[in-house]
């Protein structure tokens, strides 16, 4: 296009503005003897992209400079810049860099490029630019487009192999540097053709197909800039249909926007590189691309026409009309609105872990407050015990006062005339000491002070200048008080805008939602309208990271359970068409989001069937059950009350996983349904899981901490109104039964006593039911920063972390949820093993009492125990339900570290390990097992999806006994496990518990 419009150069005068400022920060690294190649490969990076957007944007001479800056960087990266780099090649660098700021100056203010300048700059520095450059042409790309090969902008079409893959170009070497940067760009363009194609269905708008057609380009040239030519072929497939969509010569229909759909997942798994290996890729981009080609056939010749034409930004070059008609293109817009590089709101990105850093520091404030606090409180404790000394002391020195203060009046008193001639005389007797001189006044004349007197009025003066200081002590303490609330209130300004930076808008996870939705309506069949509100509301970044797998979950559950078919929701007089209703929104600390749906509601009489065959109640229990005890049954691990398994529903996996889900973020879930007209979920998380509201208890010699969020009241109990029931205790909290847990019994501490006769409970919802929680005192509520308890403790699950208290002792932080589901589990019948159900099957009596001769009894083999170790859920759950069907017992763990622990603690016969895993890879739980003598002898099978060479070896030298690569079919790894464990008991090689 001639003229790019006004928002597309803000966002390249907002980025290249960001690239400047990096390059003027860290030029001066090439100064050093050895500079670091992340920060010269991070410079080139930074050059290049400059140089290919300025020349996409339709800069050449922008671009032309910015080209060479890149070409320094590049050849520092594989030779020596020599001794002599203070001369013309640094003062070329910052002049460089220097230029370009003037020109992106004069770029933001009229739209032209400063000619002038960089004329001058080119002629100071001619060993930089040997030749004049060709003129311009329109027909040819950029020489920062040239940085992708020709056939990158030429639509794949079939290769002589009949395949669209094998036509594709090979990927370039990308290093991982670059990927870092690359990768979060393409996942927010692919996110934009995402929500594009979702709002397309409901809505043919113009606009939003150009938004559309934009970002996939922007994959495209990005892409085939960075080297991931294959990805950019790809995109470039995916262009041309959309640029028939924008065209108008095929329409929206649902099969166009399911075949984007599609092809956004493509894109995704190319680019993290997340297909199992290269025939599963080669055949998902084949079917792609060939139904690409039925809507776009590939026309080479055309295609290249059309995409210069329609995609212009990308290739055109800036001649002197270019630049004139771009200069009058601002002109027009200038008067109406100010230039963007003065109004344009200026951003910079920022990693999440340092965001994270940054509030871990705030929350070191906010524990060094809460400790100064401490220390102003002893220090009016002190001010107290001064004041109390300070009275005691004034009692005394009135009660001294009033003995000693005046002498008695003597009975001696002169009757005599005064004579005023001996005056002198008498003066200077009284100060040689002689008391002859008082002789001449009475006591009422003239008072008489001895040493008691001057006792008397010295301590008299230490109590005013004791109250003195006790009263600038006061208002010292008044002033420091002040000081630490506005200390307080800067640390909450801090915390708010570092949290403010951390919040995402819940509406980032709609365009999945929306996805989830449709997709399912489209396996079941059915038709649904997700109706979804609040997108405005923010969460933690975090936060949104853990909940957006079971809003999914909820999405696609009332999809497959909630919602009718049409003819279904006829017959009961509803719309042909269901309704979801996602909500979110805040009350107090927490986010509130609403999931409801208008379909059948929850069938409690399937519920209760379900939860007898899987013998989670007996049938008398089941017909006690209230409707709200069967609602909770719903979360039990692995129940599910659809009849057969299909994609959405049967499998058993879920809302037993959005419970745990919320309980690791200390929020809850409830359920409300109605038979027949709906049913309602209503997910509680906080706002952020760094600095939290607590309240602080305290039982026995012991300070804990409960999360403020689940505390709903705290009241006096008396002994008499706690009961006992099938030992359980019970009390009522305003006519609603309550469960009682005694802190003191469930942590082992000393028995508490009632105080006058009551104790202190905390009424609090954990594990959507109400608990009291017996305590010995509450001490108060405040904001504490909660602090993980290290790796060593990371089983305790009870306390999910501890703050500081102002002495610098540690409170442990209480997961109610944990607790109440820690006592449900002790209560759950424990699954037996083969052997210990043998010893009270019927007739073990009779092999008790000996009446069987033991020669009678077949003997039981030694179960086969399997550790399989990997991080990803569901290869574990996977691998270890193939061994289970085939009669072992597994036991999984989610890297080598745990994989280590349970081999230590209960043994095994096999281990099953990946190589890549979290702090412990697979060949350093190998080394750590061959280490010990008791688990030497274990053999070790490598399942993973590192097939080359290099990796079997290295495996095979630590020890591996078997090597298989994923994805591992079921009769090769049974058949692998039997081979080194063999068919019969396997030899005791390690204690299994």
């Amino acid at each position: 296009m001639s003229a790019p419009n006004r928002e597309a150069v803000e966002v390249f005068l907002q980025e290249a503005s960001e690239h400047l400022q990096y390059l003027r920060e860290y030029v001066s690294v090439l100064q050093d003897v050895d500079p670091p190649r992340e920060e010269l490969e991070r410079l080139y990076i930074s050059a290049h992209t400059l140089g290919g957007t300025s020349a996409s944007y339709g800069f050449p001479r922008f671009s032309e400079i910015a080209a060479k800056l890149a070409h320094v960087f590049q050849y520092a990266l594989n030779a020596p810049l020599g001794e002599d780099l203070h001369g013309p090649l640094t003062e070329f660098l910052a002049d460089g860099i220097s230029v370009l700021e003037t020109d992106l100056l004069e770029i933001s203010d009229t739209g032209k490029e400063n000619v002038d300048d960089i004329s001058v700059f080119k002629e100071r520095y001619r060993f930089a630019f040997p030749t004049e450059p060709p003129p311009l042409n329109l027909a040819q790309p950029e020489p920062a487009e040239r940085f992708a090969s020709a056939e990158d902008h030429e639509p794949p079409v079939a290769a002589a192999t009949g395949s669209y893959f094998d036509a594709l170009p090979a990927d370039d070497e990308v290093p991982g540097e670059i990927l870092e940067f690359f990768q979060p760009e393409a996942e927010e363009h692919l996110q934009v053709v995402s929500d594009c194609l979702i709002s397309l269905e409901g809505n043919n708008n113009p606009e939003e197909i150009n938004k559309l057609f934009r970002a996939i380009h922007t994959v495209k040239g990005s892409a085939a800039q960075v080297g991931l030519k294959r990805l950019g072929g790809i995109a470039h497939r995916v262009e041309d249909l959309i640029g028939r969509l924008r065209d108008g010569e095929i329409e929206p229909l649902p099969a166009v926007v399911d075949l984007c759909l599609e092809s956004v997942d493509v894109l995704k798994k190319t680019l993290h590189k997340q297909w199992a290996h290269e025939a599963d890729m080669r055949a998902g981009v084949d079917s792609l691309l060939g139904r690409i080609a039925e809507f776009a056939p590939a026309e080479p010749e055309e295609g290249e026409t059309r995409a210069q034409s329609t995609a212009s930004s990308e290739h055109q070059q800036a001649g002197e009309t270019e630049s004139t008609a771009l200069a009058a293109a601002f002109a027009k817009k200038a008067a109406k609105q100010p230039a963007p590089g003065r109004s344009a709101a200026k951003s910079v990105r920022i990693a999440l872990a340092r965001l994270d850093r940054m509030m871990n520091t705030v929350g070191e404030l906010v524990i060094n407050r809460t400790r100064m606090v401490g220390r102003v409180a002893e220090l009016e404790k002190l001010v107290d015990t001064l004041s109390f000394s300070k009275e005691r002391l004034q009692a005394k020195v009135a009660e001294f006062q009033e003995k000693y203060e005046f002498n008695r009046i003597s009975s001696n008193r002169g009757t005599g005339p005064w004579n005023p001639g001996t005056t002198p005389q008498m003066l200077a007797s009284a100060a040689a000491g002689d008391k002859s001189f008082w002789s001449e006044f009475s006591e009422l004349e003239m008072d008489r002070y001895d040493d008691f007197n001057i006792l008397s009025r010295s301590m008299a003066e230490i109590s005013a200048d004791v109250n003195e200081v006790l009263s600038q002590l006061e208002g010292f303490i008044g002033r420091v008080e002040g000081d630490i609330d506005e200390f307080t209130k800067l640390a909450h300004h801090l915390q708010d805008e570092i949290t403010a930076a951390r919040m995402v808008p819940i509406g980032t996870l709609y365009s999945r939602l929306s996805r989830a939705v449709r997709d399912a309506a489209k396996s079941t069949g059915k038709q649904v309208v997700l109706d979804l509100s609040g997108s405005e509301t923010e969460l933690d970044n975090n936060i949104i990271q853990q909940i957006s797998d079971p809003l999914v979950h909820l999405v696609r559950n009332s999809v497959a359970h909630g919602i009718e078919h049409s003819s279904e929701r006829v017959g009961a007089g509803k719309a042909p068409t269901g309704n979801i209703m996602l909500r979110a929104y805040h009350r107090g600390n927490q986010i509130y989001i609403e999931v409801e749906d208008d379909g059948r509601g929850i069938d409690y009489e399937r519920v209760k069937h379900s939860a007898i065959e899987r013998s989670l109640v007996s049938p008398e229990t089941a017909d006690r059950l209230t409707e709200r005890d069967l609602r909770q049954m719903l979360f039990h691990p692995g129940f599910s009350t659809a009849p057969v398994k299909t994609e959405l529903a049967g499998r058993g996996v879920g809302l037993d996983v959005v419970r745990s889900n919320l309980n690791a973020l200390n929020g809850e879930i409830d359920i409300q349904s109605t038979s027949g007209q709906g049913t309602k979920f209503t997910l509680k998380v906080p706002l952020t899981l760094i600095i939290s509201p607590a309240l602080f208890v305290r039982c026995g010699a012991r300070n804990f901490a409960l999360p403020l969020a689940v505390v709903e009241e705290i009241r006096r109990l008396r002994a008499d109104e706690i009961e006992d029931v099938g030992g359980k205790l019970l009390t009522k909290v305003r006519d609603v039964v309550t469960e009682v847990v005694r802190l003191d019994t469930y942590l082992g501490l000393p028995p508490l006593e009632p105080i006058n006769g009551y104790f202190r409970m905390v009424v609090a919802n954990a594990g959507s039911r109400q608990i009291g929680l017996v305590v010995e005192e509450v001490l108060g509520k405040d904001e504490i920063v909660i602090k993980n308890l290290g790796e060593y403790l990371r089983r305790v699950k009870l306390f999910p972390g501890t703050t500081i208290a102002p002495d610098g002792s540690l409170i442990l932080l209480i997961d109610l949820n944990r607790m109440v589901a820690t006592e449900l589990s002790e209560r759950r019948p424990i699954q037996a093993n083969a052997s210990a159900a043998r010893i009270f099957a019927p007739g073990s009596a009779a092999i008790a009492r000996g009446t069987i001769p033991s020669e009678a009894i077949d003997r039981i083999e030694q179960e086969r125990v399997i550790v399989v170790a990997d991080d990803s859920i569901s290869v574990r759950k996977f691998v270890g339900r193939m061994l289970e069907k085939n009669g072992y017992r597994v036991k999984l763990a989610a890297d080598g570290l745990e994989a280590a622990e349970l081999v230590a603690q209960h043994g095994c016969h096999l281990v099953i390990t990946d190589l890549e895993m979290p702090r412990m890879t697979g060949y350093e739980l190998m080394v750590q097992l061959r280490q010990s003598p008791s688990t030497r002898r274990i053999p070790v099978m490598v399942v993973t999806s590192r097939a080359g060479a290099k990796h079997r070896d290295r495996a095979l030298k630590e020890g591996a006994a078997a090597f298989l690569t994923k994805p591992v079919q079921e009769d090769q790894l049974v058949a692998a496990v039997e081979q080194l464990m063999g068919t019969g008991a396997p030899r005791p090689v390690a204690p299994v518990a």
